[in-house]
C-alpha cells in the first residue's frame, strides 16, 4: 500500500510539475517577454503604445483600416495614401515622432534565412543576369503584343477609342510574361495556379489582421480548411509542370534556361546526394510559388499605378512618347534601346516612389542585433514603412506627395537627401532578386503602349488605393485612342 502511495505521489508531483512548466512558459510567452521586449526599447528612447494582452493594436487597426478603406479619396489634391493604407502606423509616428525603428512586439526565397537563404539565392541569381534577360526579350514582346492587339481590337470596335479597365489587362500580361519566362508555359497553362494563390493572398491577410490563437490554424474551420485545399492545388498543378519538364530532360531534350530549368538543375544535384548544392522537390516548388505569385503581382501593380498617373498628366505622356518615338522610331523596341529611356525610367522611379508593390517592410530579429545606436533583443520586429519614407517631406522636399518625375532628372542619389529612403525592392543583400526583370518588362510594355495609344484617365475613375501590393480597388478605367 505504501509502495502505491508513493508511486502515485511521485506521479503527481511529475504531472504537477508538467504543468507549471507549461504555464510558466505560457506566462512567458504572452507577457513577461513582451514586457521584456518593451522595457528594453523604451530605455532606449523608443515611443509607441504599451503591450497590451495577445491582439496588441489588431483591433484599433482594424477599425481605422475600415475607416480609411470606407470611401475613395480625391486623385487631384495629392498622392498621401499612408493614411487610407496603413492608418495605424500612421497616426503612430504623428503621435509619438518619426522613430528610427517602428516596432511591433511580438516558405520561398524571400523568407529564408542562413545557409538556406544563401544556397537558393546563388542557384536562382544567375537567371537574372543581364544577358539572361536579353534573352528573355522576345517572350515580353510576345505577351505584350498580345494586349496590344486585344486592346486595338475594341478601339476598332467602337471607332478608334473606348473605355477600358486596364487593371484586368496589366495582370494578365505580368502572368503571361512570368509564365514564358520563368516556367515556359503560356498564360493559360498557369491561370489557374495565379486565381488560387490570389485567393490564398487574401485569406493570409485576413488571417494576420485578426487575434493570433496558438494552434488556431490547425482547426477544420471554413478558412483553414479553403486555404490547405489551395495549398494542395498549387502544389498539385506545379508539380505537374515540374514532371512534365524532368519527362522532356528523360527523352533527351536540353534543360530550358529559364527560372524553372535553374530549378531543376539543382533538384537534380539533390537527387545525385548533394543536398548542400541542390534543391528538395518541395524547395522548387515553394520557390515556383513565390515567383509565380510576386513576379505576376509587383509588375503589373507599377504598371497600373503608372497609366493612371499619365493619363491624369498628359505632358508627362507626352514627354515619354516623344522619348520612346526618338529612341525606336519604327523600330521594334530592344534591350539596347530600353536602357537609353531616361524620362521613362523617371517616371517609373515616381511610381515606384508613390506606390510601391510593398507599403511595409518588415524583418525580425533572431539573436541580438546592433543596429546603429540601438541594441535590439532577439525577437523584436522591425518595420521599415515604405510608404511613410517615401514621402517624408524632410527627405523628399516639400512636394514629396505631388507626382514629379522630374526629381529623378540625375538619379536616384540626387533625388533624396538620403540614399536610404528609396527602397521599393528592398535593399542589401536581400534586395528583390528581380527587380532587373520587373523594370524591364515595365519599360517595354509602356513604350509599346506609348507608340499605339493616346490614353487619358476617365471621369469615372475612383480612387482608392488598397493593400496589400496597392492595387487599384474600384479598378483603372482609361480611355484608350487609336495612333
Amino acid at each position: 500500500m505504501e509502495i502505491t502511495l508513493a508511486s502515485l505521489v511521485g506521479l503527481s508531483l511529475v504531472f504537477v510539475s508538467i504543468i507549471v512548466r507549461w504555464a510558466w512558459s505560457v506566462l512567458d510567452w504572452v507577457w513577461l517577454k513582451p514586457k521584456k521586449l518593451e522595457r528594453c526599447l523604451r530605455e532606449q528612447g523608443l515611443q509607441g503604445n504599451s503591450y497590451r494582452f495577445l491582439y496588441g493594436d489588431l483591433k484599433e487597426n482594424s477599425i481605422l483600416l475600415k475607416h480609411a478603406k470606407s470611401k475613395p479619396m480625391n486623385l487631384s489634391t495629392s498622392h498621401d495614401i499612408a493614411p487610407r493604407l496603413i492608418p495605424f502606423l500612421d497616426q503612430t509616428v504623428k503621435t509619438y515622432g518619426s522613430n528610427p525603428l517602428l516596432k511591433l512586439l511580438a516558405a520561398g526565397l524571400a523568407s529564408y534565412e542562413g545557409e538556406k537563404w544563401v544556397k537558393h539565392r546563388r542557384i536562382i541569381n544567375p537567371t537574372f543576369h543581364v544577358e539572361k534577360l536579353k534573352q528573355m526579350l522576345p517572350a515580353f514582346h510576345k505577351s505584350c503584343d498580345e494586349m496590344i492587339k486585344e486592346w486595338e481590337s475594341l478601339a476598332s470596335k467602337e471607332g478608334s477609342s473606348c473605355l477600358l479597365d486596364v487593371w484586368p489587362s496589366l495582370q494578365h500580361l505580368t502572368a503571361d510574361v512570368i509564365s514564358r519566362t520563368a516556367f515556359g508555359s503560356s498564360y493559360q497553362e498557369g491561370r489557374k495556379i495565379f486565381e488560387l494563390l490570389k485567393e490564398q493572398g487574401v485569406l493570409v491577410i485576413n488571417a494576420v489582421q485578426s487575434v493570433y490563437i496558438p494552434g488556431w490554424r490547425f482547426l477544420p474551420t471554413k478558412m483553414n480548411k479553403r486555404m490547405k485545399k489551395i495549398d494542395k492545388e498549387v502544389k498539385g498543378l506545379l508539380k505537374g509542370i515540374i514532371n512534365k519538364r524532368e519527362k522532356a530532360i528523360e527523352v533527351g531534350e536540353a534543360s530550358k534556361d529559364d527560372l524553372l530549368g535553374a530549378l531543376m538543375e539543382s533538384k537534380f544535384k539533390d537527387n545525385q546526394g548533394d543536398a548542400k548544392v541542390g534543391m528538395s522537390t518541395e524547395d522548387v516548388i515553394e520557390e515556383c510559388k513565390l515567383f509565380y505569385f510576386a513576379g505576376q503581382e509587383t509588375t503589373s501593380v507599377l504598371l497600373v499605378w503608372t497609366m493612371i498617373l499619365l493619363g491624369q498628366n498628359q505632358n508627362w505622356q507626352d514627354r515619354a512618347r516623344q522619348e520612346v518615338l526618338q529612341v525606336f522610331r519604327s523600330n521594334k523596341p530592344d534591350f539596347d534601346g530600353l536602357s537609353h529611356l531616361k524620362v521613362v525610367t523617371m517616371i517609373l522611379l515616381e511610381v515606384l516612389r508613390l506606390y510601391p508593390a510593398l507599403v511595409v517592410i518588415s524583418r525580425t530579429t533572431h539573436k541580438k542585433t546592433q543596429l546603429g545606436k540601438f541594441s535590439l533583443p532577439a525577437g523584436v520586429q522591425v518595420s521599415l514603412p515604405t510608404l511613410l519614407i517615401h514621402r517624408d517631406k524632410e527627405l523628399w522636399g516639400d512636394d514629396a506627395n505631388e507626382f514629379n518625375p522630374e526629381r529623378f532628372s540625375e538619379g536616384v542619389s540626387k533625388a533624396t537627401k538620403s540614399q536610404h529612403s528609396f527602397f521599393p525592392f528592398g535593399g542589401g543583400p536581400r534586395i528583390c532578386i528581380g527587380q532587373n526583370f520587373a523594370m524591364m518588362e515595365a519599360k517595354l510594355a509602356l513604350s509599346l503602349i506609348l507608340l499605339r495609344f493616346d490614353f487619358k484617365l476617365s471621369p469615372s475613375y475612383a480612387h482608392a488605393p488598397s493593400a496589400p501590393m496597392i492595387r487599384p480597388q474600384y479598378g483603372a478605367p482609361i480611355i484608350i485612342q487609336k495612333r
